[in-house]
């Protein structure tokens, strides 16, 4: 039997045809501009340390974070959002407000060689507290307004060593409107404030505290933490930051809450940030030393749909590969 040969009036594979026209009709773009990379910044000098379960991500010494922040322009990452990893920790957590702390100083070291970089500072006292928790405690409870001042204390510190952005993590009620207060206080009107507004109590977050050392010692964060089946409560979160005074807010994880982005985006005309966290990162990562996928072409589909569910920017630590990957012709 002869092949029936029909005259369709509609082919949709026509605009499919070559690498040419895919490039051209292409909805949802990468830039390397929309890029951010986490960097952890630790105590000591000449340290670059390997991060278990994290490969390809390193903790660095404040003079060897210039290397690293030199390969990241290169490609044409512009952004980083800074953590520390401090080697003393105590139940107040003083090393994140410290003046002489971590990352007051990492900020001062980088700051003159890169004055046009973006420099995010994390606001959160987890990775300094003995507990591991991302506030003060009072008995075995998280004290969400004694917790208030010492993040706005971090936040001005982090600003007055030149950081263009701080960013409250801590998922306390009220922090953006302290933040924003204290910076008011201290004249620094014009540091950007960007809230982990819609932060999800997430297994995917692991990989990080192994790399901050800021895994709980008791208990979870499920009681600050959003829980992920709560897609309205997002959007609360998200509006209370806004009237707070962020100007930036952002969804935490990306991949399980693509639908939290979009819906962000739809509501609020702010800019939007997206994190694709280290668990997403390190199961990507695992599957791509296997040989069970392609790391290069699994990064596009992940980072190209969360700029299609409507974020602005991306927190990733694929950041370095990418950019370097879009100017390849990725």
């Amino acid at each position: 039997m002869l092949e029936q040969r029909f005259r369709l009036e509609s082919r949709a594979r026509r605009l499919r045809k070559k690498e040419s026209l895919r490039r051209m009709l292409r909805e949802t773009r990468l830039h390397e501009d929309m890029l951010v990379a986490p960097v952890f910044v630790k105590e000591g000098t000449k340290k670059v340390e390997a991060i278990e379960g994290m490969p390809g991500v390193y903790r660095y010494s404040i003079d060897e974070l210039q290397g690293y922040l030199e390969r990241l322009a290169r490609v044409g990452v512009r952004s980083i959002l800074l953590f520390g990893v401090p080697d003393e920790k105590d139940d107040q957590g003083s090393g994140a407000y410290a003046r002489e702390g971590l990352v007051p100083r990492a900020i001062e070291a980088v700051r003159p060689n890169f004055p046009e970089l973006v420099v995010m500072a994390d606001v959160c006292l987890c990775e300094y507290t003995s507990h591991g928790h991302c506030g003060l405690l009072t008995g075995q409870e998280v004290d969400n307004d004694r917790t208030l001042p010492l993040l706005a204390r971090a936040a001005v510190e982090y600003a007055r060593a030149g950081a263009d952005v701080v960013a409250p993590s801590a998922m306390m009620d009220g922090q953006v409107l302290a933040i924003r207060r204290a910076l008011q206080e201290a004249g620094l009107d014009d540091t950007i404030v960007m809230g982990y507004s819609a932060k999800h109590a997430s297994a995917f977050y692991k990989p990080f505290r192994n790399a901050a050392g800021s895994a709980p010692a008791f208990g979870d964060r499920r009681s600050y933490q959003m829980q992920p089946g709560n897609f309205r409560e997002a959007m609360r979160e998200i509006e209370l930051d806004v009237k707070e005074g962020a100007d930036i807010v952002m969804v935490k994880p990306a991949l399980a809450y693509l639908d939290v982005i979009s819906g962000a985006r739809r509501k609020f005309d702010l800019p939007l940030a997206a994190y694709n966290v280290s668990g997403e990162y390190s199961m990507v990562k695992a599957a791509a030393l296997n040989g069970w996928l392609d790391e290069k072409s699994a990064v596009y589909e992940i980072l190209v749909g969360i700029r299609r569910a409507g974020a602005d920017m991306i927190i990733t630590y694929f950041a370095e590969d990418a950019a370097r990957w879009l100017k390849e012709g990725w």
